[in-house]
């Protein structure tokens, strides 16, 4: 689990070291830039054995003072360093300004314009050290320059070259020109071909944790490589509506070994005619794999024979209309049910309303002991505040944990007040960008809206407004899947750099993840913990079989990613 910070939770963070005298503000920026060099020749050991040729390009921050660190420890080894300087040097912050003068001593400074003549291609380091996580604007001066710097990381791939290859380039914190909290380049209005709103860096190194930007929206992108170095400050969180990334909670997916299938809960995945259910049997072969105790496929009756010829562990019941599922709700081991994939929109938009209407049975005796079992929703156990939609009745209890994906969603397109209407707490919506823009076309559009201020409006602002609109939890797919509730919590489950795992963009996976999360849903996991777990173990899964993959695949991926999590 790793927090992620915005660029005001890290400013907080190093004010309040230093303003309880546990470390200056010039100790932080010599640590920083150490652990810039340090992170160098980590990536690039060659370097570390040779001197060789850099250039620094500091900015009129603080970032520009790790920049000057950098650049003296790089010549205090032996190197040939040029540095130049973004803006006037007596404006330059106190902690900054004492690193200016140091390097002054050594060295000279050069004033950096976009017609400032270096040669990037020649060093074979370029250090960019111009705003970091502080840029709340457009750079517009500096078009060119960052352009050079996004051709260079772009053209050459500096993390495999050798000592005499093409330069590396490295960012400190963040590439400039990127929005720390949102990943997305500030838009200037310069459009040159040969400029860029945002450098880009092979190798980029932050400090204390990582930043939002780093992993959302362009910042994969243009980050390569992202390297978190330790300067001492407290490893303290910055509590309510942390983000985090990598949400799995693995000791709760183990079984106990007194436990059957009816303590582990009972999914029910809704799926849709004949010839289109292979989605709802994804959906229902992703919930059983990752742990369901019983799943149950409901279809319409002429699906039934179609079904049956592809299924064993999984149950079939025909379910018509409206009131066919009532009756098969009326079963209350049934506690998680999953609408949507390859429904088609009228039957999504008559069935949708009888699942979300039907309230959770009460829990009675169960075979698996006190507190576990198929009597409880997901969301009613201790500790765990009961759900009452605004379209519920008072006193109706909480209701059935309930999944809404693809066809269940977009069957609400052209009325979605019709839909959060009836949304409860223990709902999961998980829309792709396209299906959130349907439901939430207002959200989508400011989220579309190019930055031109910081901090712009993020991935995990949009998720988290929609989520509370709505009134239950949002999985907002995509590389840089961010999921929240109304509460305001939220998780990013980024498949980007070492996790990367382009292979997923493959028919029915999105099925697939409806289903995990059901799954977990059935098993008792509340609904935030279960959307993040299985956006988690679907990355996984994705990651363990690798390239060639397709839907039917990933849970069958999932006892590997177990067996690795030791359960």
């Amino acid at each position: 689990m790793t927090e992620l910070l915005t660029a005001a939770q890290m400013r907080a963070i190093e004010q309040a070291a230093i303003t309880s005298g546990e470390v200056t503000g010039l100790e932080l920026m010599e640590r920083a830039g150490a652990g810039v060099v340090e992170a160098v020749f980590e990536e690039w050991p060659d370097l570390a054995a040779g001197s060789f040729r850099a250039v620094v390009l500091c900015g009129p921050g603080n970032n520009g003072g790790d920049g000057f660190v950098v650049a003296r420890l790089l010549k205090e080894r032996g190197w040939e360093v040029e540095v130049f300087l973004y803006g006037d040097p007596e404006r330059l912050p106190p902690d900054a300004r004492v690193n200016h003068e140091r390097w002054v001593g050594i060295g000279e400074v050069g004033q950096l314009t976009d017609d400032t003549a270096f040669d990037a291609s020649n060093p074979h380091l370029c250090i960019d050290a111009l705003f970091g996580t502080g840029l709340d604007r457009p750079i517009e001066a500096l078009g060119g320059v960052l352009g050079g710097l996004h051709g260079l990381a772009h053209s050459t791939s500096g993390n495999k070259a050798g000592v005499r290859g093409a330069c590396k380039v490295v960012a400190v914190d963040l590439p400039s020109g990127l929005c720390s909290d949102t990943g997305k380049a500030f838009k200037r209005s310069d459009r040159r071909r040969s400029a860029h709103d945002a450098a880009s860096a092979h190798l980029v190194v932050t400090f204390h944790a990582m930043k939002l930007g780093h992993m959302l929206a362009e910042g994969p992108l243009n980050c390569g490589k992202v390297v978190v170095h330790d300067i001492g400050l407290s490893k303290t969180g910055s509590g309510k509506g942390t983000i985090v990334q990598g949400v799995c909670g693995s000791a709760r997916l183990e079984k106990h070994h007194a436990a059957h299938k009816y303590t582990h809960g009972h999914a029910l995945i809704l799926s849709g005619p004949s010839g289109k259910g292979g989605a709802g049997r994804l959906a229902a072969r992703g919930a059983l794999r990752i742990g369901a105790g019983l799943v149950t496929l409901g279809c319409p009756p002429d699906a039934v024979p179609e079904n049956a010829a592809q299924l064993n562990a999984i149950m079939l019941v025909p379910v018509h209309d409206a009131d066919a599922l009532g009756r098969v709700l009326e079963d209350a081991r049934i506690n998680a049910l999953c609408l949507g994939p390859g429904m088609g929109g009228d039957r999504a938009r008559e069935l949708v309303p009888a699942a979300l209407r039907v309230p959770a049975p009460e829990p009675g005796p169960r075979p698996g002991g006190p507190g576990s079992g198929p009597g409880r929703a997901p969301g009613s156990g201790p500790g765990r505040a009961p759900g009452s939609g605004p379209g519920r009745a008072p006193g109706s209890g909480p209701g059935r944990a309930v999944v809404l994906d693809a066809d269940a969603l977009t069957g609400f397109a052209d009325d979605p007040d019709t839909l959060f209407a009836i949304l409860h707490e223990t709902c999961v919506l998980t829309p792709h960008h396209g299906e959130f823009a349907r439901l939430f076309p207002d959200i989508a559009e400011k989220l579309a809206e190019p930055a031109t201020t910081g901090p712009a409006y993020s991935k995990v602002d949009a998720t988290r407004e929609a989520a509370k609109r709505a009134g239950c939890t949002v999985l907002f797919k995509g590389p840089d899947t961010v999921i929240a509730s109304p509460d305001g919590r939220a998780a990013i489950n980024s498949s980007q750099y070492d996790r990367a795992a382009p292979w997923m963009a493959t028919a029915g996976s999105g099925d697939v993840l409806a289903g995990f999360v059901t799954g977990l849903l059935a098993r008792g996991f509340a609904p935030q913990d279960a959307a993040a777990t299985a956006a988690w173990l679907h990355t996984e899964c994705a990651l363990g079989f690798g390239p060639g993959l397709i839907a039917e695949d990933l849970p069958e991926a999932l006892p590997k990613v177990f067996r690795q999590l030791g359960l």
